[in-house]
C-alpha cells in the first residue's frame, strides 16, 4: 500500500510541477525583477585583493591590519542595507584586534615567529562567520526565535583556529532557520538578498557568508554542508565553496549539529572569493588533519581525468537543467579537453536519478534527533501541525519550510521502509564513482538545475538540493567554482567533485576554472 502512495504522490508533485513551475515563475518575476537592484560597484582595491595577498600585505607594513579593517567594515555598512547579509558584528573589537597585529609588526617586524606565514597565514584579515558557529560573545541562534539572546561563550574549533592563523572575526552572518533550507531567511534576523539582484535569494543555509562575501563585504568565511549549504551559496552567488573530505575538519561547535548518522552528511569548509584561497584557508581549519590530504603535492592537470555529466538523469521531482548551465559546463569540459592529455569523457550514472530518496534514506537515522524538537528549542518538541496552523493566521514564530519539514518528519508512517535499499543503492552509486575517477579523476557536474530562484519559489521547487545533497551521502569531496554571470545577470556555476582525500585535485581544477573563466564577478559593475 505504501508503495503505491508513494507513486501517486511522485505522479501528483510531478503534474503540478509541470502546470505550476512555469506560473510561479511569471508570477514572481512580475513582483520583484520591478523592485530588485544590485549593490554598488567596490570601489576601494584593498576589497578586491585575495586574503592571502592581504596578509602578505599588511605582514610587510604596505597597508595597516587597522586600515584593512576599516576598509571592509565600511564595505558591510553600505552593503548591508541592501542585502541583509551580516546579522551581528563586533567592530570595536575586531579594530583594537588589528591594532594588536600592527603594535606588534611595528615592534618585532619578521623576528617574531607568531607573526610569520607559516605561522599567521592570515595575519590582520578579517573574517565573516556564519552565526551557527560559535564565536565568544556573539549571537548563536541559528535564527531560532527561542534562542534570541543566545550568546556562545567561546570559540568553536574552527574559529579557533583561524584566530590562531590571525584572521579577524568582525561580523556574523545570516542562515536558514535551524540551517536546514535552501533560503537564507528566518523569523529573528529576516531575510538576506543576493547582491547581483536583490530579488533573488542567496542560497542557504550558510547564505550571508556567500551573500557578503560576494558583494565585497568579507574575502573569505566558513560554512557548513549537510545538503549543499556551502556549495548553493557560493553558486547562487558566484563564489568558491568546498566541501571537504570526510572527518578532515571538526564540525563541533556549531548549533545545531546533528547526532547519529547525519554526521556522516556534515562538512565545515571554506567559502572564498579567491580559489588561491581555498587550499590554506582550508589547511587553517582543518589543521594537521589536512595532512592527509597532500594540498602542497603539485597537481598537473595534463595527466588529470575529467568526466562530464550535464544532469541527474531525469528525476521528475527535480527542476530540469537550466540550458545556460549546460553549455556553461560544456566550455570547462572544452577546455579540459584542450589542455588535457586524457579525453574528457561524458558519462550518464543511472543511479544519480535517485539522488534525493537516497540523501533522505541517510539522513533518516531513528536514533538522531528529530527536526521538530530542535524546532522547539528549550521548551521541547513542537507540534509541526499546530505550527502549521498559526502561521496561517501569522502567529508563529517559525518560517514554512522549517514548519513543512517538521510536519514531514512526522508522516514517516506514509513512506516505504526501504532504507536499507537505498542505502544499498547509494553504496553502489559510491563504488561506481570511485571506480569511474580512480585517484586521478574530477566529475564535473550542476551546482543547481536553475540560477538563483526568486524569493520564495525554492518552495515550489523544495527538492532541487538533491544536486548538491547526493555528494554528502556519498562523502565524496567536492568544489563549487563561478562561471561568470548568466543572460539575468545572475552566477553560474559548476561542481567538481572527486574521490575521498583527494581534495588537491578538486581545488586545483578550481583554480584553473579561475584563471580561464575569470572566477568572481564584481556585482554591481
Amino acid at each position: 500500500m505504501t508503495a503505491i502512495i508513494n507513486q501517486l504522490l511522485w505522479y501528483v508533485t510531478t503534474v503540478l510541477g509541470w502546470i505550476l513551475k512555469p506560473v510561479v515563475q511569471w508570477v514572481f518575476s512580475k513582483v520583484y525583477d520591478g523592485t530588485s537592484q544590485t549593490v554598488p560597484p567596490i570601489q576601494e582595491p584593498l576589497l578586491l585583493t585575495s586574503a592571502s595577498k592581504l596578509a602578505k600585505k599588511i605582514r610587510e607594513k604596505k597597508v595597516s591590519a587597522v586600515k584593512v579593517m576599516e576598509v571592509f567594515i565600511d564595505r558591510v555598512t553600505e552593503v548591508n542595507p541592501i542585502i541583509n547579509a551580516v546579522v551581528a558584528e563586533r567592530y570595536e573589537a575586531a579594530l583594537t584586534e588589528a591594532m594588536e597585529v600592527d603594535k606588534k609588526l611595528a615592534a618585532t617586524g619578521d623576528l617574531d615567529p607568531s607573526l610569520s606565514v607559516e605561522n599567521a597565514p592570515f595575519l590582520g584579515v578579517p573574517v565573516s562567520i556564519k552565526e551557527a558557529f560559535s564565536v565568544k560573545g556573539m549571537p548563536n541562534t541559528s535564527g531560532l526565535v527561542s534562542r534570541r539572546g543566545v550568546t556562545a561563550e567561546s570559540d568553536g574549533p574552527v574559529v579557533a583556529n583561524l584566530r590562531r592563523a590571525g584572521a579577524i572575526p568582525f561580523i556574523m552572518t545570516n542562515i536558514s532557520e535551524l540551517c536546514m533550507w535552501y533560503e537564507s531567511s528566518n523569523n529573528l534576523y529576516g531575510c538576506s538578498k543576493n547582491p547581483y539582484n536583490t530579488g533573488r535569494i542567496v542560497g542557504g543555509s550558510s547564505g550571508g557568508e556567500g551573500s557578503i562575501i560576494a558583494a565585497g563585504g568579507s574575502v573569505f568565511g566558513i560554512g557548513s554542508d549537510i545538503g549543499g549549504s556551502i556549495r548553493m551559496p557560493a553558486f547562487f552567488n558566484g563564489i568558491f565553496g568546498h566541501k571537504p573530505s570526510k572527518d578532515i575538519v571538526k564540525n563541533e561547535g556549531q548549533f545545531p549539529l546533528g547526532d547519529g548518522r547525519q554526521l556522516n552528511l556534515l562538512s565545515t569548509g571554506p567559502m572564498c572569493r579567491y580559489a588561491v584561497d581555498l587550499k590554506p584557508v582550508l589547511k587553517v581549519l582543518g589543521g594537521q588533519s589536512t595532512d592527509i590530504l597532500q594540498l602542497d603535492l603539485p597537481v598537473d592537470l595534463k595527466t588529470v581525468k575529467v568526466f562530464t555529466m550535464e544532469d541527474d538523469g531525469g528525476s521528475p521531482l527535480v527542476s530540469k537543467v537550466d540550458p545556460q548551465l549546460r553549455d556553461a559546463q560544456r566550455k570547462v569540459a572544452e577546455h579540459f579537453k584542450n589542455i588535457t592529455q586524457c579525453a574528457v569523457v561524458s558519462v550518464k550514472l543511472s543511479k544519480m536519478k535517485h539522488s534525493l530518496i537516497m540523501w533522505t534514506a541517510k539522513m533518516a537515522d531513528p536514533t538522531s534527533t528529530k527536526f521538530y524538537e530542535l524546532m522547539g528549542g528549550e521548551a521541547g518538541p513542537v507540534n509541526a501541525f499546530w505550527e502549521f496552523l498559526k502561521w496561517c493566521f501569522g502567529q508563529s514564530n517559525h518560517t514554512l519550510p522549517a514548519i513543512g519539514l517538521g510536519m514531514s518528519e512526522s508522516c514517516t508512517f506514509l513512506f516505504d521502509r526501504s532504507t536499507d535499499k537505498l542505502l544499498s543503492m547509494l553504496n553502489a552509486l559510491c563504488d561506481e564513482i570511485k571506480e569511474l575517477l580512480g585517484d586521478n579523476g574530477v566529475l564535473l557536474y550542476p551546482s543547481h538545475p536553475r540560477v538563483a530562484p526568486y524569493h520564495n519559489q525554492p518552495i515550489i521547487t523544495p527538492l532541487d538540493f538533491a544536486y548538491t545533497a547526493i555528494f554528502n551521502a556519498l562523502e565524496l569531496p567536492v568544489t563549487q567554482c563561478p562561471l561568470g554571470l548568466s543572460k539575468e545577470g545572475l552566477p553560474l556555476g559548476v561542481q567538481v567533485v572527486t574521490t575521498p582525500n583527494n581534495d588537491r585535485l578538486s581545488l586545483a581544477v578550481a583554480e584553473e576554472i579561475e584563471r580561464a573563466f575569470g572566477g568572481w564577478v564584481p556585482p554591481g559593475k
